[in-house]
């Protein structure tokens, strides 16, 4: 029996984890420059940070999940493409609106509804394919 690994969601995984690393980094770098060794203490700068990185954190993780069962559910090879790289681009927004203010920006929310339409459309990529399991 051949497998069906989902290579293409995990280059984009690996993409999606340097982000990641870089908002992780982030934040260890705002706990030195505002003296900060547990949450925010009190420093906007901080709570931006952390809210980028958890917020990355929270979305992700789900995107991929259904990336990866979509494409394993044999969806096409450049549906996988597009909604992992629009994903990206989603979190972009996301990280770098989060990053400047806390503040409801547009990027924020470009972000924030991107990545939600990201996950349905995977989601649906796998319901299509379902019609011989259910």
């Amino acid at each position: 029996m051949m497998m069906n690994l989902p290579y293409v969601t995990a280059f984009y995984a690996a993409l999606l984890g340097l982000m990641g690393v870089a908002l992780t980094a982030q934040v260890i770098i705002g706990r030195g420059k505002f003296a900060v060794t547990a949450g925010d203490g009190g420093h906007a700068g901080m709570a931006q940070r952390i809210r980028a990185h958890a917020n990355f954190a929270e979305q992700v993780p789900l995107a991929l999940l259904v990336l990866g069962f979509a494409e394993v559910s044999g969806a096409p090879k450049l549906a996988i493409h597009i909604v992992a790289i629009v994903l990206i681009v989603a979190r972009l927004f996301s990280a770098v609106a989060l990053s400047g203010s806390l503040a409801d920006t547009t990027g924020r929310r470009i972000g924030a509804g991107v990545t939600a339409l990201t996950i349905v459309a995977a989601s649906v990529l796998i319901l299509l394919r379902m019609g011989d399991v259910i």
